[in-house]
């Protein structure tokens, strides 16, 4: 192991404590410090962007197939809990059709993510409008309601 890996290590064992003292579960963090759903897709099929009250914007890409998500990515400016909660809407819409995706609310990202800071909630919110924005301008794009009605 070099000593740039060991830095790193230590720099996330670092920012894994200052979280968890903030209140964010290990399973938040985790998503903070991996992003396993964060970047663009040249080929999507929509992309769309929110800002919150705060500040933070989501721009979220979807690459739909025959009614059915088949990947979604997000690109976040904004705080831990933000992009932790952007991950997981990621994640719980991949391979769901457009209605199914249209049902995940801030509930089912709260369960994922097990606790954030009282005050970060509204940054699952936001994750969950974006979403819902993406999902509506697709569909008024393709002529169909993503609401399934």
């Amino acid at each position: 192991m070099n000593d740039d890996h060991a830095f790193d290590m230590q720099d996330t064992a670092a920012i894994r404590e200052m979280l968890s003292g903030s209140g964010y579960s290990d399973r938040a963090i985790d998503y903070y410090l991996n992003q396993p759903n964060m970047g663009s897709l040249p080929d999507a099929d929509q992309v769309s962007e929110l800002t919150g009250p705060c500040g933070d914007t989501m721009k979220v890409y979807l690459k739909v197939d025959e009614g059915r998500i088949k990947d979604a990515r997000v690109q976040v400016l904004g705080c831990p809990g933000a992009v932790a909660s952007a991950m997981v809407a990621m994640e719980l819409i991949k391979g769901k059709t457009l209605a199914q995706a249209h049902t995940i609310n801030d509930r089912d990202i709260y369960r994922i993510l097990q606790e954030v800071p009282e005050k970060k909630v509204h940054c699952i919110r936001l994750s969950v409008k974006a979403l819902q924005k993406a999902l509506d301008e697709y569909g008024r794009g393709n002529g169909d309601n993503p609401r399934g009605g």
